[in-house]
């Protein structure tokens, strides 16, 4: 039986900001931003070539709930991590240097809440 993970839910404390960051300064591709009434708001923003989303807005339920930047380490393969340093830094995204781990490549950046994300580039992935 396959189980594809297709949305992770980022807990946020101001919608707009957060959308700006991924979608402008990240690159993330802004697929969907609906109000369907009763406060709720589900803005569903995707990494450039992945399966994979993430979800943030109000009025989810359980997901709302969650604390703004307690998601730590979501990880995003890349396969040229200077480049993708690069153009995070370039966007104006704060990222650490890179860290090799004996081939395996780190880069480290949070958004403004504090969410973190790591970059990761692994000699089979290229």
């Amino acid at each position: 039986m396959d189980m594809k993970l297709e949305l992770v839910p980022v807990p946020v404390s101001d919608v707009d900001r957060a959308k700006a960051f991924y979608v402008e300064k990240v690159g993330f591709h802004a697929d969907h931003d609906v109000q369907p009434g009763n406060g709720m708001r589900v803005v569903q923003l995707t990494p450039p070539g992945s399966a994979c989303s993430i979800v943030i807005g109000t009025g989810m339920g359980e997901i709302s709930e969650t604390r703004p930047g307690t998601i730590k380490g979501l990880h995003l393969v890349v396969a040229d991590i200077h480049k993708a340093r690069e153009a995070l830094a370039s966007r104006g995204v704060e990222v650490s240097k890179v860290d090799d781990l004996g081939g395996i490549k780190y880069v480290h950046f949070s958004d403004p809440d504090g969410n973190s994300w790591t970059l990761q580039e692994m000699p089979a992935h290229q």
